[in-house]
């Protein structure tokens, strides 16, 4: 299977066409199946790695320029051991030409799970256990590098996150900050999102999430308008289907009234073009992109 960094540059045809051309190569990877059992809160760190947690450097960013008139930019997530680079060249592809999309590459890190044997992640995780803590700090930096490259956009443009797998994990886990007002760590969120997208994830902690935004007329307020779509295949034998589902019960249990949760029968750890489609028709409407002039 060729590396997705490797993909030949995709052209301007249809998002189907070209999701065809990829379809097992963003799925599938010896590091995703390392996470074949991922519970949906339970991206855990052990104490001790915790504690000797370090800053790490993202990697490149890769960007795609709307084609049209711009009226949204949404930062895209990849999953683990993955790159900006691949997801890139899906994006660009896109029926969607007044985004312009951000795809970041997580920093390369010593992950837990794989012995310590550095591989790009957005965050740490140690076991596969639901009991153990998940690694806040890690999130909290993926989350504030997302943050500070939306922050940087206009006024008047509407923003978003997405991601797949791990990336997924780390979009949600951005929504729930966006909604909190704050990251676990306590410091302020301080971008409004319009838009969040996962596609073949799970909820970071999920355990925590209602006990966040109890009490907070704002919190609630958030939670409840932002739309948030989640995507995953019944067919997933690395992060399991019914993680996903979870994901979408717990958001929507404790306040997320705007999550809306889509099951694809057969579909395995990547993606496809219908689901691709919905991604599209999605934003469209989360990011008022009704009408726009191309």
């Amino acid at each position: 299977m060729h590396h997705a960094g490797s993909l030949p540059q995709a052209g301007r045809a249809g998002c189907a066409d070209v999701v065809n051309r990829i379809r097992g190569v963003l799925g599938g990877r010896g590091d995703f199946r390392a996470v074949r059992e991922m519970n949906y809160g339970s991206s855990s760190i052990s104490s001790a790695a915790k504690a000797s947690a370090r800053a790490f450097d993202f990697g490149r960013t890769h960007v795609v320029r709307p084609k049209g008139r711009h009226l949204a930019t949404v930062v895209w997530l990849h999953g683990l051991g993955d790159n900006g680079a691949s997801w890139s060249q899906l994006l660009e592809t896109l029926p969607l030409p007044n985004i312009k999309w951000i795809c970041p590459t997580a920093p390369t890190r010593p992950v837990a799970i794989f012995g310590g044997f550095p591989s790009t992640a957005w965050f740490d995780v140690h076991d596969l256990s639901e009991n153990g803590p998940d690694d806040v700090d890690g999130l909290d930096a993926s989350a504030a590098h997302v943050a500070n490259l939306l922050s940087t956009e206009p006024a008047d443009i509407k923003l978003g996150v997405g991601g797949f797998s791990m990336g997924s994990a780390t979009a949600l886990y951005s929504a729930t900050c966006c909604a909190h007002g704050k990251y676990g760590n306590g410091k302020s969120y301080p971008v409004n999102l319009s838009a969040v997208v996962g596609l073949s994830g799970w909820l970071p902690c999920a355990r925590n999430l209602n006990s966040k935004l109890e009490g907070s007329q704002d919190a609630t307020r958030r939670a409840s308008s932002l739309p948030i779509l989640l995507c995953h295949g019944k067919g997933d034998d690395v992060v399991q289907f019914k993680h996903g589902e979870k994901s979408a019960q717990v958001l929507k249990s404790t306040g997320f009234e705007n999550a809306t949760f889509k099951a694809y029968n057969g579909l395995g750890h990547y993606t496809v073009p219908t689901e691709m489609d919905d991604v599209c028709k999605f934003l469209t409407v989360a990011l008022g992109l009704h009408g726009s002039r191309p």
